[in-house]
C-alpha cells in the first residue's frame, strides 16, 4: 500500500527488493525466525536457496539459503516528506518551521514564539521526546540515548548491485547491522553505523554542542560501560571501529563479492538515532513505546524501520489516541 501511494504521487522509487543473508550456519536459526515473524505479520517473503539468491544478485554471499523480500523498495525520504507537507498544508494544517518547543502541560505547548493552546498534544520530538513527555508526567523510567548513523557511498556505477542486501540482525540489539542499500538512483551505500554520540544533536564537530547534554549523555554512557543489562562496552568499541572506511568496507565484503575498498570514499550526511534507554533495566528498548492519556500522547521510541512503516504506525498512533480518549 505504501509503495503504491508513493508511485501514485510520482515520487522517486526503486522497487529493487531485498535479500537477507546468513554469513554462516549459526545464523540460519535467526534467519528462520525472521521468516516466521514475517509470515505472522502478513509480509510477502520467500525462503530461497543460495543458487536462487545468486540469480537475483550474482555478487551475493550467503550460507545455504537466504530470505527474499520482493516488495522492498528504496525511496527518497526528503521528497516524501515534502510531498506529505504539501498535502497537509492543502488540508488546512499549519506547519511552523524553525520553532523551538520549550515545554508544555495539558492543553498548552510553550514555544520560543509564544504559547499554543490545543485540545490534544502529540509529542513526536525524537531526540527530545523524553524531556517533553516529562512535562506531561510521562517517561519516568526512560531517557533518550543518541547514536550517530553514517552511510559510506560507493563510487561504482549505478546498477552495480541489483538489490538491497542485509545480514541476519543480532536480535540482542535494536540495530540492523552493516548492510547494502541501493538508492533511488541506483547507487550503492553501506552502513549505517550506530556509534554512541556525545550530545543529542552531535551531527558534526562541535555543532549544536550543549555542555549540559554532553555531561548527561557521557555520564550515562560511562555508567553503561561499567554496568548495563547488555554488552554496551562491546557495542561501543565495535561501532567506533566503523569510523574507518576500510573497516566498514571489510565488514560489508562479507555480504557480497568484488568489494574494492578504493570504491568507498564518500560519507553521507550523518543522522542521529533517538534510542530509548530503560533506566531500570539499563537496556536499550527494542520496540515502539507510546505513553499517554486523554490529554496527550508521547512517541518515546520509534525504532527502525520507522520511516518506511510511518503510515501504518501513524494509524496505530491514532487508534491509541482514540482508545485513550474513549472515542
Amino acid at each position: 500500500m505504501y509503495k503504491r501511494q508513493i508511485q501514485d504521487r510520482g515520487l522517486p522509487l526503486n522497487a529493487c527488493g531485498k535479500l537477507v543473508v546468513a554469513k554462516h550456519e549459526g545464523e540460519l536459526p535467526a534467519l528462520d525466525e525472521l521468516f516466521r515473524r514475517g509470515q505472522a505479520n502478513g509480509v510477502r517473503l520467500e525462503m530461497i536457496s543460495e543458487a536462487e539468491a545468486k540469480r537475483i544478485e550474482p555478487r551475493v554471499k550467503t550460507c545455504q539459503r537466504a530470505l527474499w523480500s520482493p516488495d522492498t523498495a528504496s525511496g527518497d525520504p526528503v521528497a516524501v516528506m515534502r510531498s506529505l507537507a504539501i498535502d497537509a498544508e492543502c488540508a488546512g494544517v499549519v506547519i511552523s518551521r524553525g520553532v523551538s518547543c520549550r515545554g508544555g502541560e495539558p492543553g498548552r505547548v510553550r514555544t520560543d514564539r509564544g504559547d499554543i493552546e490545543c485540545r490534544y498534544v502529540i509529542n513526536c520530538a525524537g531526540l527530545y521526546a523524553d524531556r517533553i513527555a516529562r512535562d506531561f508526567g510521562f517517561c519516568k523510567r526512560y531517557t533518550i540515548l543518541p547514536f550517530k548513523g553514517l552511510y559510506l557511498y560507493s563510487s561504482e556505477v549505478p546498477g552495480a548491485l541489483r538489490t538491497n542486501i542485509y545480514p541476519v540482525p543480532d536480535l540482542a540489539y535494536p540495530f540492523l547491522g552493516v548492510h547494502y542499500t541501493v538508492t533511488v538512483d541506483g547507487h550503492v551505500k553501506i552502513g549505517p553505523t550506530a556509534m554512541p554520540a556525545f550530545w543529542r544533536e552531535h551531527y558534526q564537530g562541535l555543532s549544536n554542542f550543549r555542555f549540559g547534554e554532553f555531561a548527561e549523555v557521557v555520564s550515562r554512557e560511562a555508567g553503561l560501560m561499567v554496568h548495563a543489562g547488555f554488552d554496551f562496552r562491546g557495542l561501543a568499541l565495535q561501532e567506533m571501529k566503523k569510523y574507518s572506511r576500510s573497516y566498514l568496507a571489510t565488514q560489508a565484503s562479507q555480504l557480497i563479492a568484488g568489494v574494492r575498498q578504493e570504491d568507498y570514499r564518500e560519507w553521507g550526511k550523518p543522522g542521529i538515532r533517538a534510542q530509548l534507554l530503560d533506566l531500570e533495566k539499563r537496556t536499550l528498548v527494542m520496540d515502539f513505546v507510546l505513553e499517554g492519556d486523554a490529554h496527550s500522547l508521547h512517541v518515546l521510541n520509534a525504532v527502525s524501520p520507522a520511516w518506511t512503516c510511518s503510515l501504518p504506525f501513524a494509524r496505530h498512533v491514532v487508534d491509541r489516541i482514540q482508545s485513550l480518549r474513549g472515542t
